[in-house]
């Protein structure tokens, strides 16, 4: 046995001569014969728009358009309102629907569960004909208005959209606080924090790092939701585009523009999510390091 072992010992410690062995990598055919129909068919959709019916000098004519440029700054203009209002109400739903109170718990759960639940086309077809329920807006003695004069597609869109967004981000809100340890709320009550101290002070900030990446995605995805508020006429990116093309004809030319325009605004977007990432995620990597 001690024989048997010795041996195994010294094989183990000799060196192995590999120069008369031949190294032959593996074959992915699976994946080259993948990579080659991608590229054929990548060939024949850039092949597509280079003979197709586009005139590509009508794509760089109304590329910087005024209504273009118009319609892209109400674009982000009604981005970073929406998404800005849709963090707020977000935000506030999340922590009712974490009270221990039932009537704040339940109304948190009902927006959630309408807004999630129907298409933001309807909530903003909705907003826009509000006058037909509710013909005037008051408070008897102090103001008095014409619903049809307030409710604009300005209006109409900003409302729909930053509250539809409100539902989807109270969950991820909800989420990141659920993701903090337990003891983060002990501590800061054993130490005479109010619950709205602590989740302002200790909880959020470390909330941060889980809700930061979908609300960036949640941001990029409102620039382009935007462009269902052309539904009630708000003059966006989507909206200008349509009006121009009714009066031209060059339909796929100025989808075109509006695609464009859409991927530089994301592009820039991703970019600068990659670095708020970036940088609520450092106490992650020291501890990781």
């Amino acid at each position: 046995m001690q024989n048997s072992r010795t041996a195994a010992s010294e094989l183990k410690n000799t060196p192995v001569d590999l120069s008369e062995y031949q190294y032959v990598p593996q074959r992915y055919y699976g994946r080259i014969v993948a990579s080659i129909v991608i590229l054929v068919l990548l060939a024949l959709l850039i092949n597509a728009f280079a003979h197709g019916k586009i005139e590509w000098r009508f794509v760089g004519q109304f590329f910087t358009a005024k209504a273009i440029l118009t319609g892209l700054g109400n674009t982000i203009v009604m981005s970073i309102l929406a998404m800005a209002l849709g963090v707020i109400f977000g935000v506030i739903i999340a922590v009712m629907r974490m009270s221990s109170n039932p009537v704040l718990s339940g109304v948190a759960i009902g927006y959630t569960w309408i807004f999630r639940g129907t298409p933001l086309i309807l909530q903003l077809l909705l907003w826009f004909n509000l006058a037909l329920i509710f013909p005037t807006i008051s408070i008897p003695g102090l103001f008095s208005f014409q619903t049809v004069d307030i409710m604009s597609p300005f209006t109409a869109a900003l409302l729909g959209l930053s509250i539809n967004q409100g539902a989807y981000t109270s969950e991820v809100v909800r989420a990141g606080l659920i993701s903090v340890d337990q003891g983060q709320y002990e501590a800061a009550k054993s130490i005479g924090m109010t619950r709205i101290h602590a989740l302002r002070r200790i909880i959020l900030p470390q909330a941060m790092r889980v809700i930061i990446p979908p609300i960036g995605n949640e941001f990029i995805s409102m620039v382009k939701t935007t462009s269902l508020a052309s539904m009630i006429q708000y003059s966006e990116l989507l909206y200008n585009a349509q009006t121009i093309y009714f009066a031209n004809a060059r339909v796929m030319e100025l989808l075109l523009v509006a695609g464009i325009w859409y991927l530089a605004v994301v592009t820039l977007l991703s970019i600068g999510q990659n670095r708020l990432e970036r940088y609520f995620g450092r106490g992650t990597r020291r501890r990781n390091s």
